[in-house]
């Protein structure tokens, strides 16, 4: 049996955005209907119908979905999340790591779903800035944590590839919330996140 390959998106979408694509090319001084870019136009407007799926999708709904109750009031860390999102000023890309952390007040959530919100809101046109407030804002308004730690680690395109041009640059954001807002417990997550454990 043959491979197919299952992929849906919004059809509407995308016969508009491999119209504009196609144009695009053109202004470019491109020949959108060579053999090379014949099908880049709808490979383009599926790429950024996926790098946007954000858009749809609701990060606190995703954390209720694996909330429990659980007395534990301990730090809880994920780190290293990967992350890949497109800077909304050139819409070009940057990419790097989350590290999120909360103290539960009652109620935990799945791991995953740290991850997934991450996901979340990095699948949307962004500024690192941003990004770390909604990802903290989700997970206080979904699981009424202590305390909420979100630091972000990223390399972004439109500094390295244009403009300034500076390759070696890395952007650090973070924000606190509650507990985290203590020297003594924000000190804390800083020395874990920074920790190699394993």
């Amino acid at each position: 049996m043959a491979y197919k390959k299952v992929e849906q998106y919004d059809e509407a979408a995308t016969l508009g955005l491999i119209k504009t694509y196609t144009e695009t090319l053109n202004l470019l001084g491109e020949d959108a209907s060579r053999e090379g870019l014949e099908k880049t136009p709808e490979r383009v407007a599926k790429a950024m119908q996926f790098l946007t799926q954000g858009y749809q999708q609701d990060a606190v709904a995703i954390l209720n979905s694996a909330k429990f109750h659980e007395n534990v009031s301990e730090m809880v860390i994920v780190k290293d999340i990967e992350l890949y999102s497109m800077c909304e000023h050139h819409m070009l890309p940057f990419y790097g790591k989350a590290h999120v952390a909360y103290i539960p007040n009652g109620y935990i959530t799945g791991l995953s779903k740290i991850a997934r919100v991450v996901d979340v809101y990095s699948r949307r046109l962004q500024v690192q800035e941003r990004l770390t407030t909604q990802i903290l804002d989700a997970i206080k308004v979904s699981l009424n944590p202590l305390g909420v730690a979100v630091v972000i680690e990223a390399s972004h395109l439109c500094m390295m590839m244009r403009g300034v041009a500076k390759q070696n640059s890395v952007t650090t954001t973070s924000a606190f919330w509650g507990e985290f807002e203590k020297n003594e417990t924000r000190s804390e997550f800083m020395k874990l996140i920074s920790a190699k454990l394993h």
